[in-house]
């Protein structure tokens, strides 16, 4: 009696055990299966990329951005999102914001712009077209790949009824390519209230970026004397040519060692050929990922221009700071490894990188904070950005889409 109650015994917690192995593969999707629904959803990837390339939307571009504001929303609904958007002011164009509530605790902020650097006209110049292996229209990559990416990965995760998340939060904002003066605060806002953030920028190789540069402005202004230039120049007090001292000592702001690149693009000064100018100025680029920078060039370029060429002139240094760096951290370096294994898992590479240019991902992050993690590039690979021949690699799209539901289901489960 003994030996077959215990024979019972075993066979019930067999059976148990069996069930609740069963279900925790049920709650769970194998990478290769993954990565198969992924590539069934590239075809409706890119008939919504098509929809988006197809319609105009330079930054400013009131009516083009409108157009492909009200299809996002109309998307974000149908995938169970609440919505709201606001103006983007000083920016034409909304910000929108899509919530979808889970039954887990962790939170995600996905995030990417939808306006283009390109003027009214260009999309029926040149509109959505794909060969054996690229795709190609403007703004393809840059960023409406991305806007596609997360709409589509939205859409992964609802099929295979996956909760397990806190909150996913969508944020399409139409300023980036200037600056994103009207959603910077939102953005900053939002991810400070999340424990990830992924940027779908596109990278220019299966990539996610750990790390990206800041951006500032720097000014050096002069005011001299004007005078005859034939009949009195030794009266006037030349702006230009001490602007042109200046620019010669200020040739080596930058920091090689920190990369910090300072690079003067614009001069101006003088009114006519005949008079000896008063007022010259020059502005220059900043690109910088060390956040102790922007100090530093600001204090040296103050030092620097005390040093004159010409007596009775004066002149100012000063520093306009833009978009901050996304700087090398833990928790996104955590979160590259992470994604680099869930990657491996399909048979492929993936290359955490540093970017030179800036992003709005910078926005995002939090000095000296673990949260959110912020992880950029995680769009489709694409190149040629800003020019005419803009492309995606179809090859990316399906591996790109496994690796964002990857992440949230792999993230959610901690």
């Amino acid at each position: 009696m003994h030996v077959r109650r215990n024979a019972l015994t075993a066979s019930i917690l067999a059976t148990l055990f069996s069930c609740g192995i069963q279900a925790a593969n049920a709650a769970e999707v194998a990478p290769d299966l993954l990565l198969k629904k992924a590539q069934a959803e590239q075809k409706p990837y890119l008939a919504t990329v098509k929809q988006l390339v197809d319609i105009d939307t330079g930054t400013g571009q009131a009516a083009g951005l409108k157009m492909v504001s009200a299809v996002l929303v109309e998307r974000l609904k149908a995938l169970g999102a609440s919505v709201e958007t606001s103006p983007a002011t000083p920016s034409a164009g909304d910000n929108i914001v899509g919530t979808i509530k889970g039954t887990g605790s962790k939170s995600f902020l996905l995030m990417i712009h939808y306006d283009t650097v390109f003027g009214p006209g260009t999309a029926a110049k040149r509109p959505f077209r794909v060969d054996a292996e690229r795709a190609y229209g403007p703004g393809v990559a840059d960023a409406k790949g991305g806007v596609a990416m997360v709409l589509h990965t939205l859409q992964l995760l609802k099929d295979e009824k996956f909760k397990d998340f806190g909150t996913l939060t969508v944020l399409f904002n139409p300023d980036e390519e200037t600056g994103s003066a009207g959603s910077k605060t939102l953005i900053a806002e939002l991810a400070r209230k999340h424990d990830y953030v992924f940027s779908f920028e596109p990278p220019d190789k299966d990539a996610v970026t750990v790390a990206t540069n800041g951006i500032n402005g720097v000014f050096v202004d002069v005011k001299g004397k004007s005078s005859h230039a034939g009949s009195a120049p030794e009266a006037g007090r030349n702006a230009a040519m001490e602007l042109a001292h200046q620019l010669v000592q200020l040739k080596d702001l930058g920091d090689p060692a920190k990369g910090t690149t300072v690079n003067w693009t614009l001069i101006k000064g003088g009114e006519k050929r005949n008079i000896i100018p008063s007022s010259a100025a020059a502005e220059g680029d900043m690109r910088y990922s060390d956040l102790s920078e922007s100090d530093r060039v600001l204090a040296d370029g103050q030092r620097i221009v005390q040093s004159k060429m010409i007596d009775g002139t004066e002149v100012s240094f000063r520093l306009d700071k833009g978009r901050p760096p996304l700087a090398k951290n833990p928790a996104t370096d955590d979160l590259a490894k992470t994604a680099q294994a869930l990657y491996g898992k399909i048979g492929r590479t993936l290359e955490p990188i540093a970017m030179r240019f800036g992003t709005d991902a910078g926005y995002a992050y939090v000095p000296d904070s673990q949260k959110p993690a912020v992880l950029e590039t995680m769009g489709v690979v694409g190149a040629g950005l800003h020019a005419d021949d803009e492309y995606m690699e179809l090859s990316s799209i399906a591996p790109r889409l496994y690796l964002t539901a990857a992440l949230i289901m792999q993230l959610s489960g901690k």
